[in-house]
């Protein structure tokens, strides 16, 4: 999220101690990687998530002032390349020389620990590199620990049912196998004494024993399992009851804890849907004839929430400690609902999108949710969520805030219900929508005005080509 920050200094101290802490605890794996002096200006270059994602801030509001910052989406070019493939190269691991640890990855942006599921090998196991390990339940996905090397299992230092942060030692890696060489000469020791025969037995059997001897039964090579593919993939697989009552787990403790950070307050407005059904109707052949996807209401309302982002940026802000976040940036997260699970991914730079990219990325996203393949990287940011509650024929809701976004639209179903049109009573099918916001830092002045602006979009999508 963190991109390329500008700022005048007035001293000769760093940005980064005019941040404070606040700038380094912001998201987990935030790395600050260059900081130049020239004339008076300081450029604090930090990097998220390896290199995936470099954002900018627009404004930031700091304690006692408020600095301009300038808008740079190329920061990535100021990052040194050796600096950039030290930390993303094994990141999820540590340790020198033969012994290493096999430690709990960067599990998103929103996700700061998970339960320790299960262990898929033993100790004493022989693990290739990015051979998944062991298992983290979070509250939306399970997520692989995977071995930084290849080699064997020595031992595990976590416990399953523990709550783990990403950083956390699961498992020692031994490269060389040395650590458990030690103690297969005592086993092989054992097995030897427990089959010796005793002296009588070892006359009558000496010549069948020579033969048995002579001719060892040959003993079949395991065959090593194909290597996984090199990026991560959030596994969705659940054990049949311990995987779903651990992730209902998390899912509770997240939504508590959402509760009980954010001032949440929701208003509520409604939508008369006959435009944007009407032009859907009208032009979903020769969109899907040109496009190759079908026009759905969803990029109508994304198109529809970017305009209102536009107009009151404070929805699209975010608070981190004390400080007020502006971003110049628009990723809307989709809430998509498999047989597996709830899982949130991220429609990136949907301010520069038309419709035919919004509903393609829409279903690609979708597709790789329901087969399991979607990787962390496509559910990590996003600064507002988009949830439609109406596939599942729901009414009205009220939407929790998916943190640490400020705020969360809910769509419903479409009923058709008897409205005043011009003095006369008329069917005409609506929907509610609900926008649930942290009142710390969204006045309901501005709630309103974000949910009406929306209204407006959807009820005439005209608007967005007049941009009025």
């Amino acid at each position: 999220m963190l991109g390329a920050l500008r700022r005048k200094v007035a001293s000769g101290r760093s940005s980064a101690s005019i941040l404070g802490k606040s700038l380094q605890a912001i998201r987990p794996g935030v790395l600050a990687s260059r900081v130049s002096s020239n004339a008076g200006k300081e450029m604090l270059s930090v990097q998220l998530r390896g290199i995936a994602h470099v954002r900018n801030f627009s404004h930031l509001v700091l304690p006692g002032c408020s600095a301009g910052l300038t808008k740079t989406r190329d920061a990535i070019c100021i990052i040194q390349p050796e600096a950039i493939m030290q930390t993303s190269c094994r990141a999820f691991s540590s340790g020198d020389g033969d012994l290493v640890d096999a430690v709990v990855p960067f599990m998103g942006e929103s996700i700061s620990d998970g339960t320790l599921a299960t262990f898929l090998k033993k100790p004493g196991d022989r693990v290739k590199a990015d051979e998944p390990i062991a298992q983290i339940e979070t509250d939306k996905v399970t997520i692989d620990v995977v071995s930084p090397q290849d080699g064997v299992v020595q031992e595990y230092v976590a416990r399953e049912g523990e709550t783990v942060e990403p950083g956390t030692r699961v498992a020692v890696i031994s490269k060389s196998a040395e650590g458990v060489a030690a103690a297969a000469p005592t086993e092989k020791k054992s097995e030897k004494a427990a089959s010796e025969p005793s002296p009588a037995e070892a006359v009558k059997e000496d010549k069948p024993k020579a033969k048995v001897e002579a001719s060892p039964a040959a003993a079949k090579p395991k065959a090593p399992s194909p290597p996984p593919p090199k990026q991560q993939l959030l596994n969705l697989y659940f054990h049949p009851r311990k995987g779903k009552e651990g992730l209902r787990k998390r899912v509770a403790t997240r939504l508590k804890d959402s509760q009980n950070t954010f001032a949440m307050l929701t208003t509520f407005n409604e939508v008369d849907m006959t435009n944007l059904m009407k032009l859907r109707s009208d032009y979903k052949d020769a969109f899907v004839e040109k496009h190759g996807v079908k026009l759905g209401f969803m990029s109508g309302f994304v198109k529809a929430t970017v305009s209102a982002l536009q107009h009151q940026p404070i929805v699209n802000a975010v608070i981190d400690g004390d400080d007020i976040i502006y971003r110049d940036y628009i990723d809307i997260s989709i809430a998509v609902g498999t047989s597996k699970g709830l899982v949130v991914p991220v429609v990136r730079d949907a301010d520069k999108m038309n419709f035919a990219e919004i509903e393609k990325t829409i279903n690609n996203l979708a597709k790789k949710a329901n087969d399991g393949t979607i990787s962390i990287d496509e559910m990590a940011g996003g600064s507002f969520t988009i949830s439609n509650g109406g596939v599942y024929g729901s009414l009205l809701s009220t939407p929790i805030i998916n943190p640490p976004q400020s705020a969360i639209l809910g769509m419903h179903s479409i009923v058709s219900r008897p409205m005043v049109v011009g003095g006369t009573v008329v069917p005409r099918p609506m929907m509610y929508i609900a926008l649930t916001y942290d009142h710390r830092l969204i006045d309901g002045r501005e709630a309103v005005f974000f949910l009406r602006r929306i209204k407006d979009v959807v009820e005439d999508p005209r608007r967005l080509l007049l941009d009025v």
